[in-house]
């Protein structure tokens, strides 16, 4: 991000955001938490700024121009090394490089790779979109939480742990889904661009390679190298129960769980997917069809 190209309230509103950030955060590290003498004559028990840029490494007057939010070159290693004095966790980290002008770094592979504490409140607005499908999946596709709606529609079980894995390996998916081809390019490349966000995470390798192996038609699509992604859309599918179905869908990010994905599906306005959705469930959500989780 180019900040001098910002208008000029924009790069006021900057100055005056990183300016109030920083000194925030030095103001809450004392010497004594990182091995300083506390010394006389401080007004506030926090660091100074000539402390920080020693921390740090870098020039007393360049921190002090970084911290007036003045247009100056900074790199990625310096913001580090200001983030570790600091001691700015992942989000107050990611919060300096947009200030800064940077994009902030990709999570780190090894931080992320095991599995997120999911809230119970958010467990609860899966639940609560009831009577509308819902779920939520983390990095590698997993499914974290799904919905008695999603359950009855895409007839998701016991069986199914990976959205992708599911989407090419149940027959039941394939008959259901209406242009499962179409899906199944889309999916496999959202998948690649996961991928790529991420390319200290062996995972992502050793799944392609399963499902290479475990699915011709997942092999021949990967080796196209679409790439795509896709927020929202439509998807339809035949349940033997109520007949098609075609709801909108909406991709929710969630920052606070990086790599996870909120799912919701409300029925496509202008037909009777709602009405069949209801008699559906009312009939305790029989099992007709599976379709993909991505599509």
């Amino acid at each position: 991000m180019d900040i001098s190209r910002l208008p000029t309230e924009a790069r006021q509103r900057r100055r005056a955001e990183i300016r109030a950030f920083l000194r925030s955060r030095r103001a809450r590290v004392t010497p004594a938490e990182v091995g300083m003498p506390a010394g006389g004559g401080r007004r506030t028990s926090g660091l100074r700024r000539e402390e920080v840029a020693v921390l740090a490494g870098v020039g007393v007057s360049w921190y002090t121009w970084l911290e007036q939010g003045r247009e100056i070159n900074v790199s990625g290693e310096v913001l580090d090394a200001i983030a570790r004095v600091l001691r700015l966790d992942p989000s107050e980290r990611a919060h300096l490089y947009l200030l800064a002008g940077l994009n902030p770094p990709p999570v780190e592979a090894g931080a992320a790779a095991g599995p997120a504490v999911v809230p119970d409140a958010l467990r609860r607005v899966v639940d609560g979109w009831l009577p509308r499908p819902a779920y939520l999946i983390d990095r590698h596709w997993n499914f974290v939480a799904v919905n008695d709606a999603a359950r009855a529609v895409f007839g998701y079980g016991v069986g199914d742990h990976n959205c992708l894995v599911s989407f090419f390996t149940s027959a039941a998916t394939r008959s259901s889904l209406c242009h499962w081809q179409d899906g199944a390019r889309a999916i496999v490349g959202q998948f690649r661009a996961d991928a790529a966000r991420y390319p200290d995470d062996p995972w992502f390798g050793r799944l392609a390679a399963d499902m290479c192996a475990a699915s011709p038609a997942f092999a021949e699509l990967w080796a196209e190298h679409q790439v795509g992604s896709a927020a929202q859309g439509l998807k339809a599918l035949r349940h033997d129960a109520v007949g098609e179905l075609v709801f909108e869908y909406t991709t929710l990010p969630l920052p606070d769980l990086p790599g996870h994905r909120l799912m919701l599906y409300t029925p496509a306005p202008g037909g009777d997917t709602g009405a069949r959705l209801a008699r559906l469930l009312e009939t305790g959500g029989a099992v007709g069809a599976e379709a993909g989780a991505r599509s």
